[in-house]
């Protein structure tokens, strides 16, 4: 399955450097829903990390207040109820 992941990867890569200069930013988590997705691919492996990341794309909206939210340790698709904490155990 490492390569389901590797490939899952590239294609957000591609994203990234293709199609998204294309566009305003306009994400409203830090950090932005690709790299979420990334980072969930890597951490939780392709099918829970791609839940996760389709899960905050479809968060990632004006009716839902934005900020940092990174990937928790844990399969979740809410919110990371505590950020800091997350952050905190980065350091």
């Amino acid at each position: 399955m490492k390569w389901l992941r590797k490939g899952m990867v590239a294609l957000v890569r591609f994203y990234q450097l293709a199609i998204s200069p294309l566009f305003p930013p306009s994400c409203r988590y830090y950090p932005t829903c690709s790299s979420y997705m990334i980072t969930a691919l890597e951490k939780h492996g392709p099918f829970l990390g791609l839940i996760m990341g389709i899960a905050r794309i479809l968060r990632c909206n004006p009716f839902i207040r934005g900020g940092y939210d990174p990937v928790p340790d844990y399969f979740t698709v809410f919110r990371n109820k505590q950020p800091d904490a997350t952050k905190s155990a980065e350091n």
